[in-house]
């Protein structure tokens, strides 16, 4: 099963650069654009909308693709 997060949630995810930790600024669950990019979020395929400790950069990511980190 697919791990549930909630705002707030420090998580870690890949980048190009490698790894970035930072924290979960909200659940998408409607499709919606995020710097130029459109995000097909759904009720059925929620996307989480991250923020980088690091850079500050937002972006969404699938649940899949996130592992939440203890603080």
């Amino acid at each position: 099963m697919t791990e549930q997060f909630k705002k707030g949630d420090k998580v870690e995810w890949n980048t190009a650069q490698g790894k970035t930790i930072g924290k979960i600024v909200k659940k998408l669950t409607s499709p919606t654009d995020v710097k130029g990019h459109h995000v097909a979020a759904s009720e059925d395929n929620p996307e989480y909308l991250v923020e980088s400790d690091n850079t500050g950069n937002q972006a969404a990511h699938k649940p899949d693709a996130l592992r939440k980190i203890e603080e």
